[in-house]
């Protein structure tokens, strides 16, 4: 019992200790920080405020040009004309081939409304499988709802259904951002390595990936089972 006391007490000072260097280092950081501005003329302050403006006004500058572009709205384009056009104008495109009739289209479209507003350095649009019969024979989009997601006007990727979602209609705007961040088609600001569902028990850590009989030609709902 007093050797056990003995290495906790032991343990609890090396803490401290580490603790109180690691709050030394930020305080000398921050010294050098302070001193390094100390000793800044007046002239050397103001190219450092003038870059710090334009640095703000470049930032600026490029969310204008994307909001004039469509970005930072969830969108439906009407057709496939208007589709090559959209694309061709931005750099990052997130485009959700939907049906009405199709029940887990209206899932993502919730998903996507948000991170639309919140990821504005990519486009947000959705367009009518049945409407773009080319473009979904081009594309080889078979299952409903899938999201293609295009970089520089090259589809990168695509999201097929909820299979990479968790495998669940009940996946959060979270999840979908991580499987967007690892395409790199938004600024993704979490863990790669540690996506949402997998912290939600409920859903297991493993998810295994739907087998899907496909027919040639022909666009079915990833929820329902035809053959």
């Amino acid at each position: 019992k007093m050797a056990a006391d003995t290495s906790v007490d032991i343990l609890q000072k090396v803490l401290e200790n580490e603790i109180l260097q690691s709050t030394k280092v930020v305080e000398e950081h921050l010294d050098a920080e302070i001193q390094k501005l100390d000793q800044m003329d007046e002239d050397e302050l103001e190219r450092l405020k003038q870059r710090r403006l334009e640095a703000l006004k470049k930032t600026q500058q490029q969310k204008q040009e994307w909001l004039s572009k469509g970005h930072g709205e969830y969108r439906e384009i009407p057709s496939e004309r208007d589709f090559f056009q959209e694309v061709k104008e931005s750099k990052n495109v997130v485009c959700h081939f939907y049906r009405d009739t199709t029940f887990r289209c209206q899932i993502m479209d919730k998903h996507l409304t948000a991170l639309a507003k919140k990821h504005i350095e990519t486009k947000f649009l959705k367009l009518n499988a049945e409407k773009s019969p080319f473009l979904c024979e081009r594309l080889r989009i078979k299952v409903i709802p899938t999201l293609a997601l295009i970089k520089d006007g090259k589809t990168q990727d695509y999201v097929v259904g909820f299979t990479d979602l968790g495998n669940t209609d009940d996946f959060t705007t979270e999840t979908l951002e991580w499987r967007l961040g690892c395409a790199d088609i938004i600024n993704y600001s979490g863990n790669l390595m540690d996506p949402p569902f997998q912290s939600q028990k409920k859903y297991g850590t493993s998810f295994t990936k739907l087998d899907k009989k496909t027919i040639r030609g022909k666009i079915y709902d990833s929820d329902s089972d035809d053959d």
